[in-house]
């Protein structure tokens, strides 16, 4: 009775965690404090009951969908925070002029602490950054046209790609849904994977903002993240190897 008792209370903890989405087995062993061999017995039967969905070393709960931006400003909340702060000082540099914020949680917070700066242009896809920014004593806001998520509340497609290849900014700050040493950023779509892609080669610095939730997970696409690219979390500022 014990175990059966062990295992139930391990699988409801799973599906809270998967309820946040896709993770990976090794990720789900770790947090758990289980083995792997456990955590991909307890996934094979819960799969065949419907509760969750395989993917290539992980899973996620059936009928997952990324979250809209307004369920997911509160979320991580303090390490958004320390992360915008942290990413404050790419600024410092006078030749920093024009910059590149992504739609996203963690961007609009770094929106939120260059109101004022009336020296800098943002060009962004993100609607809440941009009406954050537009105010006659902020930076001049360049908006970039395209078809609206209705998670994120970016910018993506034909219109965009069209605009982004024709800027060129200083400092391209860059959010993702899923961060991994190897693959790069993970996003839901390819068009958003390519958005990240395509602005990053019109950067002179990429600075990528994603706490450590971000680690680990399986998503539907990934675009490269280079080596001389800086990524951002809660606890420090990582080059990427």
């Amino acid at each position: 009775m014990a175990i059966r008792t062990g295992t139930q209370k391990r699988r409801d903890d799973i599906l809270s965690l998967l309820k946040t989405g896709t993770w990976t087995i090794a990720r789900l062993a770790e947090d758990l404090e289980t083995s792997e061999s456990t955590i991909r017995r307890d996934l094979r039967d819960l799969a065949e009951a419907g509760e969750v969905i395989r993917t290539i070393g992980g899973a996620t709960a059936a009928g997952f969908v990324e979250r809209p931006l307004g369920q997911r400003m509160d979320t991580n909340a303090e390490a958004k925070d320390a992360i915008a702060t942290r990413a404050l000082s790419h600024l410092d540099d006078p030749g920093v002029r024009t910059i590149f914020l992504d739609a996203g949680s963690t961007t609009l917070r770094l929106a939120e602490r260059i109101r004022d700066r009336d020296d800098l242009t943002v060009v962004t896809r993100g609607l809440e950054i941009a009406l954050a920014l537009a105010h006659p004593a902020g930076p001049k806001v360049i908006m970039v046209g395209g078809e609206v998520s209705t998670m994120s509340h970016g910018t993506t497609g034909a219109l965009s790609d069209h605009a982004l290849g024709r800027l060129h900014v200083d400092v391209a700050f860059l959010g993702a849904d899923a961060v991994d040493p190897q693959a790069g950023l993970g996003e839901p779509t390819l068009d958003e994977a390519r958005t990240k892609e395509l602005i990053a080669e019109r950067a002179r610095s990429v600075v990528v903002l994603a706490d450590s939730s971000k680690s680990g997970r399986e998503v539907a696409a990934w675009a490269p993240m280079p080596p001389e690219w800086v990524h951002i979390d809660e606890h420090a500022s990582h080059e990427h190897v």
